[in-house]
């Protein structure tokens, strides 16, 4: 059985759409993190920097911290959304979502949505390259099924719950129609409107 311990937040909802995917069995452990549970010590030998989310694989007695990883790690042990011959390519994209989709669009949230007025500068930077990578994700998807190729793999999975806050973005887009396409399809995959449900609290996927 594998434990979630995560907020609900794009980056814990790709390992719950991802186990949902999988059929693994599966318990979320809510960390609070506007009360600082991140930072608790119990906590924080299982996350260095402090950050969700963090699987237990209770069978296996291992833990992983950082959503990347952990979707790699639950790949391969489901044999899943990881095709040996797309590796490179999946891994390029879901790397690309680590290291610049996520942070970038996480400092939109921070200054757009959480706290606008605060900071022009910080605004007009973020918003552009929020439009930015819609531009640039739409471009791939003009090309391509999905994020990786023909199949869906866990760059989707990883990518998808980023695009659903779309309505925070004000980017708009309806204006994107490959990336529209992508978003719709994945939308109505069975395993993502229940993994998208992260808490249990009937959430549902926001409309184009």
């Amino acid at each position: 059985m594998i434990e979630l311990l995560t907020a609900d937040t794009p980056n814990g909802k790709k390992i719950s759409i991802m186990l949902e995917e999988i059929k693994f069995d599966y318990k979320v452990t809510k960390i609070n993190i506007l009360k600082d549970d991140q930072f608790k010590a119990e906590f924080k030998k299982l996350s260095p920097f402090s950050k969700i989310p963090v699987i237990i694989d209770h069978n296996e007695k291992v833990s992983m911290f950082e959503s990347g990883a952990i979707l790699i790690y639950l790949a391969e042990k489901s044999g899943m959304f990881y095709n040996k011959d797309q590796r490179t390519t999946i891994n390029q994209w879901l790397m690309g979502q680590m290291g610049y989709v996520g942070p970038m669009l996480g400092q939109h949230h921070q200054f757009h949505h959480y706290n606008p007025g605060k900071s022009e500068f910080g605004e007009k930077r973020y918003f552009k390259i929020a439009e930015r990578i819609y531009k640039e994700l739409d471009e791939r998807l003009s090309k391509s099924k999905f994020l990786a190729g023909d199949d869906y793999t866990i760059a989707d999975i990883a990518t998808f719950p980023w695009i659903a806050r779309h309505e925070w973005h004000d980017i708009g887009l309806h204006k994107f129609k490959s990336l529209t396409r992508w978003y719709e399809d994945i939308s109505k995959r069975d395993a993502v409107i229940r993994g998208y449900d992260l808490l249990n609290k009937g959430d549902q996927i926001p409309k184009v």
